[in-house]
C-alpha cells in the first residue's frame, strides 16, 4: 500500500474510515441545508443569522471544555462515540421532521444547533483521540491526514449534492438523509474486531488513591501541559486568529452567493465544493508526509492563507473567485490539519484527550466567536470585507509565529554565549 494510505492496512482503521466517510457526507448535507434554510427561507438574506447559528453550534466547545476533555480521557471512547453519534442522528431527525411538517421557525433551528453543539463538544475530542487507540504512534500522523481527506472529500461531495437535493426535494429530506448516514459509523463502532484500550490510564494518583470523579486539577491539566510547552501555546494563538475569521466560510460564502452573485442553493453548494478541492489537496499533503509538520512550516502556511484571502476578496469574476477558493481551502486545511497532527504527536498519550479538547475548543470555539462578527461585517460593510478580514488575521498569525521563532533563536544564541 502506498505511503499516503498506509494506515488503511489496519483493519480496525479501515472499518472506522469507511463508516466515518459516509457519516461525513451526511454531515455536510445537513450543514449546507441548514445554512441555506436560515439565509434564504427563515431570514431576509441575513448573514448575521447564519453567523448566530454557527456560534450556537460551536460555542459549547468552549463552554464544556473541562468536562469534554476529561471525559475523552476517562471513558471508553468507543462507547462514548456510540452515544454521541446516536444523539446527533436524533437531532437531525427532529430538525428534518420540523421542516417537513412546515412548522419550522428560526428559533427552533437555533435550539437544534445549540443542542448539536453540546453533543459535538463531547464527540470531537473523543473522535480525534480515538484514532490513537486504533493505530500505532508511528502511523498517527498519517491517520490524522487521512481523516482530514475523508472529511474534506465529504465537503467536496456533500454541498454539491445538497444544493441539487434542496432544489429537487427540499431541505427537510436532506436532513432525513443525514439521519441514515449515521448508520454505517454506528455499525463500525459496534463491530470492531478487538477490544480497544480504555482511554483512562490514571484511575489512581501517584499515591495510589482512587480518583472516581473529575476535579478542577484534572480539568486544567490540558492547559497546564500546553503552557509548559510554549511552542504549542503559540500555535494555538495562531489557530485562534485564523479560525475566528477564516473558518467561517459558511457565513461569507452564503453572503457572497445571495448578495454578490445573486445565486441559489446549487451555487452555494458549488462554492463550498470548490473550496473543498483545496482542502482535500492539503489533507493529502499532510497524509503523505513522513513526519509531523514543523513549527516553521505552519508559519509559512499562515502567511499563504493571508495572501489567499486577500486575492479571493478582491476577485471580480465568479470563476476567478471559484479558482482562488481552491488555494484558500488548501492553505486553510494545511494549517488546521498540521496543527492537529503536531499537537497529537507532541503530546504524551496520557494527556492527549485533554490537550485535543483544548485544541478543538480553540479552533471551533474561535470559529463560533468569529461567526457573528463575520456575519455583521458582511451585512454592514459587504461580503467581500468579511473575507478580507481573514487576510488580516492570517497576517497577524504569521507575524506572531515569526516573532516567536526569532525570539527562540535569540534566546538560544544568548544561552550559548553564557
Amino acid at each position: 500500500m502506498s505511503r499516503t494510505f498506509r494506515s488503511l492496512s489496519n483493519p480496525n482503521y479501515r472499518l472506522w474510515f469507511g463508516g466515518a466517510a459516509v457519516s461525513n457526507i451526511g454531515t455536510w448535507l445537513q450543514r449546507t441545508a441548514q445554512d441555506w434554510l436560515v439565509i434564504a427561507e427563515l431570514s431576509d438574506k441575513n448573514a448575521s443569522a447564519v453567523g448566530l447559528v454557527v456560534f450556537l453550534q460551536f460555542a459549547p466547545q468552549i463552554l464544556l471544555l473541562p468536562i469534554t476533555g476529561w471525559t475523552a480521557d476517562r471513558m471508553d471512547r468507543r462507547k462514548l462515540l456510540f452515544i454521541t453519534q446516536s444523539l446527533m442522528a436524533t437531532l437531525a431527525l427532529v430538525l428534518g421532521l420540523l421542516v417537513l411538517s412546515g412548522s419550522v421557525v428560526l428559533w427552533q433551528v437555533y435550539a437544534c444547533a445549540f443542542a448539536l453543539g453540546c453533543v459535538a463538544a463531547f464527540d470531537a475530542p473523543a473522535r480525534h483521540a480515538f484514532v490513537s487507540d486504533i493505530v500505532s504512534e508511528k502511523e498517527l500522523s498519517n491517520a490524522v491526514g487521512l481523516n482530514s481527506v475523508s472529511f474534506n472529500s465529504a465537503r467536496l461531495i456533500g454541498p454539491a449534492i445538497a444544493g441539487l437535493l434542496i432544489a429537487l426535494i427540499g431541505s427537510g429530506w436532506v436532513f432525513m438523509i443525514n439521519v441514515l448516514s449515521f448508520i454505517p459509523l454506528l455499525m463500525a463502532l459496534h463491530l470492531f474486531k478487538k477490544t480497544l484500550p480504555r482511554a483512562a490510564t490514571e484511575s489512581t494518583t501517584t499515591t495510589g488513591k482512587s480518583k472516581n470523579g473529575p476535579d478542577m486539577a484534572k480539568f486544567l491539566d490540558g492547559f497546564r501541559y500546553i503552557w509548559q510547552h510554549r511552542e504549542m501555546a503559540v500555535i494555538l494563538v495562531m489557530s485562534f486568529l485564523i479560525c475566528s475569521l477564516g473558518m467561517n466560510f459558511s457565513v461569507y460564502l452564503s453572503a457572497m452567493t445571495v448578495h454578490v452573485f445573486q445565486g441559489q442553493a446549487d451555487q452555494y453548494g458549488f462554492l463550498i465544493s470548490m473550496m473543498a478541492i483545496g482542502s482535500i489537496t492539503g489533507a493529502m499533503v499532510t497524509a503523505s508526509r513522513r513526519s509531523s509538520p514543523s513549527f516553521r512550516f505552519m508559519i509559512y502556511v499562515a502567511a499563504a492563507f493571508s495572501v489567499s484571502c486577500f486575492f479571493v476578496a478582491i476577485s471580480t469574476s465568479f470563476w476567478m473567485f471559484c479558482t482562488l477558493l481552491v488555494l484558500l481551502g488548501l492553505s486553510l486545511q494545511l494549517f488546521t490539519t498540521s496543527t492537529i497532527s503536531y499537537m497529537q504527536v507532541a503530546t504524551e498519550k496520557l494527556y492527549r484527550g485533554r490537550v485535543m479538547a483544548v485544541v478543538l475548543a480553540i479552533a471551533l470555539g474561535s470559529t463560533a466567536l468569529g461567526a457573528p462578527v463575520v456575519g455583521w461585517i458582511a451585512d454592514t460593510l459587504g461580503a467581500r470585507w468579511s473575507i478580507g478580514m481573514g487576510s488580516l488575521s492570517g497576517a497577524a498569525a504569521a507575524f506572531l509565529g515569526f516573532w516567536f521563532l526569532r525570539r527562540q533563536a535569540h534566546t538560544l544564541v544568548k544561552d550559548k554565549t553564557l
